[in-house]
């Protein structure tokens, strides 16, 4: 059923039931559905409707995606390869439930990728070792070398066996370019930048490091936990090699994956179902968004042969993380007669997180009001005995449901995050630690899943 594709989707389709966890897995819930949810404050009141939809959701179906994604397929960087095989995933399993499905192809801008090797294996193997390349270092080669820890890049302390090394410095952009002329002057043969410090809750991501133009080795930027790591290791061995290898990625092809089932009549409203299936560097992607995405297929399946006015379309976005363009890109084609059909748009971003202190549901609006969204949703929590945990709408953009809403479409993003403020995201985000194991409550993805699909479904039954 799938209007456009590209390289084969099908390749995939097997990975749900074959492909194994690198890690623990966390609990899968078990509860009917009248039973009382874990962190609600009295049993459910469901309608017939209702039912049919909690009964049907499956956190452990969720979950076997979300290994394909996060541990088969790993980071995906927006328009490469890893992204496309995702999107083709993505889409052949929207195929498989019945939707028309199809590709939106948009460009994005060039990636500057690398790998840290560990030939002794001493570094963490459940850890994600993508960083970000320098555009401006020697890009398509591995290097390899001990690793020497200089300090700060405003003034290292060299040692005298620099040369042929793999030079770790507290990286600085204003020291950037004299630093890495040094080391190469003194024969390193790469370069890892290491950034400083966020405050928490918040911990530094992997870049790609700016302002060089030419430098003659490698330069790579690695995330907080990975410069932990580093130099934990350092402190207790007296080698440790490392290799590492720079890619850059040119002439980029993102992709957004939507999957239709058209409803009673050719101007029937449409409701609409998403997630942001891409992630930044060096990070897996379970949390953000690999969960969204995976809320959206399991709604998607259970909603396939429901009966339903309105148009159903379930869309995951490509690109999310370099600014929302995919989602902007998609609404920048719609006409104004398919802009006026929309009766709600549900974006699902980070809605599985098992960091504790993240025990309030979002309602996120980006004009910071209410509208057919959140309105649903939060008919759906009092129906789920939910009440006191939805919190909002509040002012919010810096996910796709702000690309509709810039142009008048009901749309909102909804997400666990801290009690105190929706700034308040989970340590793992945007990290190599954003994993199953670490960073996923198939707990919270269930209850995400019945909130999102008992409003989605309540919003497409009317006309």
């Amino acid at each position: 059923m799938t209007e456009t594709s590209g390289l084969s989707r099908r390749g995939l389709l097997g990975a749900v039931a074959g492909v194994t966890a690198a890690s623990a897995l966390p609990a899968v819930p078990a509860w009917a559905a009248d039973d009382q949810r874990p962190g609600s404050v009295r049993r459910p009141s469901l309608d017939k409707y209702d039912k049919q939809i909690v009964s049907a959701l499956s956190s452990e179906r969720a979950l076997r995606h979300l290994q394909v994604l996060s541990e088969e397929i790993g980071p995906r960087i927006g328009g490469t390869a890893s992204e496309k095989r995702a999107a083709d995933y993505l889409a052949g399993q929207l195929d498989r439930f019945g939707y028309r499905t199809r590709l939106e192809p948009f460009p994005v801008a060039d990636k500057f990728l690398a790998q840290i090797g560990d030939p002794r294996n001493l570094l963490p193997n459940d850890l994600c070792w993508q960083a970000g390349a320098a555009p401006g270092g020697k890009l398509g080669v591995t290097a390899q070398g001990p690793a020497r820890d200089v300090g700060a890049a405003t003034a290292p302390l060299w040692p005298a066996d620099v040369a042929g090394s793999v030079v770790l410095a507290d990286d600085t952009a204003a020291a950037r370019p004299a630093f890495v002329a040094e080391a190469a002057a003194r024969g390193a043969v790469a370069v890892v930048l290491l950034p400083a410090d966020q405050v928490f809750p918040r911990r530094a991501s992997a870049f790609s490091p700016s302002g060089l133009t030419d430098a003659p080795i490698p330069v790579i930027g690695v995330a907080q936990v990975q410069k932990r790591l580093l130099r934990e290791a350092l402190a207790v061995v007296t080698s440790l090699p490392l290799s590492i290898s720079t890619a850059a990625h040119r002439g980029l092809v993102s992709n957004n994956v939507i999957g239709e089932r058209k409803g009673k009549g050719s101007n029937s409203p449409i409701v609409m179902v998403s997630g942001h299936y891409d992630s930044v560097i060096g990070a897996p992607g379970a949390n953000d968004d690999g969960s969204g995405t995976v809320l959206t297929l399991e709604i998607a399946r259970v909603m396939a042969k429901l009966p339903v006015e309105a148009t159903l379309r379930f869309a995951l976005w490509g690109s999310e993380e370099q600014g929302l363009i995919g989602s902007r890109y998609h609404v920048a084609q719609l006409a104004q007669d398919q802009r006026d059909r929309y009766r709600a748009v549900f974006q699902n971003d980070m809605v599985a997180t098992s960091w504790d202190p993240a025990i309030v549901y979002w309602l996120l609006s980006f004009d910071g009001l209410a509208n057919t969204a959140t309105d649903a949703v939060r008919a759906s929590g009092q129906r789920l005995g939910y009440e006191p945990q939805l919190v909002g709408p509040v002012l919010r953009g810096a996910s796709d449901h702000q690309s509709f809403q810039e142009v008048g479409i009901a749309a909102a993003n909804f997400s666990w995050r801290g009690e105190a403020s929706p700034a308040l995201l989970e340590p793992p985000y945007h990290s190599p630690e954003d994993t199953i194991a670490k960073n996923v409550s198939l707990e919270r993805l269930q209850v995400s899943m019945e909130l999102i699909g008992t409003a989605a479904y309540s919003a497409a039954r009317r006309r």
